[in-house]
């Protein structure tokens, strides 16, 4: 039995399971202003998310997680790479997501809905998570010593003073949607395609982990948040399957027998039935 949508490459997508484009468009919009909206409502908590940063901090600490730090060196040895992982960090996010989701909806319909649920109830419990728990990224920390990569080498998304930045909520760091989105891309083609290079997708999320660390926009803790709050979802949101088409059963004898519910063997419509029949009692 195989996953419904996962046909080959060379096979014609299930049409009728498209959901028609209009709807689609507001939908993917709706979400995306609610969670624009929802970032910039989790704003004002300036104090509580330094010190829920400090709990973070202290709490990797505590548990042996290899400091942020050790990424970051890596990438501020050469100028040329940390603004590659700035530009990274900034432009690859939304578009690739944005891509991953149209190309579905092209050649794979029935992983486009799955996926877009899954990255719906992702971005929701997110959001949700954002509001509960403020925190600010580890390039804010002065406990952590982390250069502020975008500002100090740009580009950036951000504004330079976090508390009045009105494009974006820079207290936002737990969950991490950079991460937990570039997972769902690289699942999602994985399990939609069948070529031996699938594999590959996985670089994205791994990429991924290293930016945004590397950056110091994110503590180890907020990828592995959102990977377990992307694994619930995987749990509750399976992929629907296409099981094999079954003969319609016939309706019962009038007197009374029992239909057969499977026929054993399959007799050449070329030769009647009482000579097949015949031949089989030789």
């Amino acid at each position: 039995m195989m996953y419904a949508g996962s046909e080959p490459a060379d096979r014609e997508p299930d049409s009728s399971a498209r959901p028609p484009l209009v709807r689609e468009l507001l939908l993917v919009v709706g979400l995306f202003v609610i969670y624009k909206l929802g970032r910039q409502a989790a704003n004002g908590h300036v104090d509580e998310a330094y010190r829920n940063a400090g709990h973070v901090w202290d709490f990797e600490r505590s548990v042996h997680l290899p400091g942020e730090g050790a990424v970051q060196n890596l990438l501020l040895h050469n100028e040329t790479l940390i603004r590659l992982a700035n530009t990274y960090y900034a432009t690859v996010h939304f578009p690739a997501t944005l891509l991953f989701l149209v190309w579905l909806y092209w050649r794979r319909p029935r992983h486009y809905v799955w996926s877009r649920r899954i990255l719906a109830a992702l971005t929701g419990a997110a959001l949700a998570l954002h509001l509960l728990f403020p925190l600010a990224p580890p390039r804010l920390l002065d406990a952590a010593g982390l250069v502020d990569t975008g500002q100090v080498y740009g580009p950036t998304v951000y504004g330079a003073t976090p508390a009045t930045d009105s494009m974006a909520n820079q207290f936002a760091a737990m969950p991490s949607l950079h991460f937990g989105w570039a997972v769902m891309v690289a699942v999602g083609l994985i399990v939609a395609t069948r070529t031996r290079w699938r594999w590959l997708w996985l670089l994205h999320p791994l990429v991924t982990l290293l930016v945004i660390v590397g950056t110091a926009n994110h503590y180890w803790l907020d990828s592995i948040v959102v990977s377990a709050l992307l694994a619930v979802a995987f749990a509750a949101l399976r992929l629907p399957r296409t099981d094999p088409a079954r003969a319609r059963r016939p309706w019962p004898t009038t007197t009374g027998e029992p239909a057969p519910t499977a026929v054993p063997y399959a007799v050449d419509p070329a030769v009647p039935a009482a000579y097949a029949s015949t031949g089989a009692r030789r």
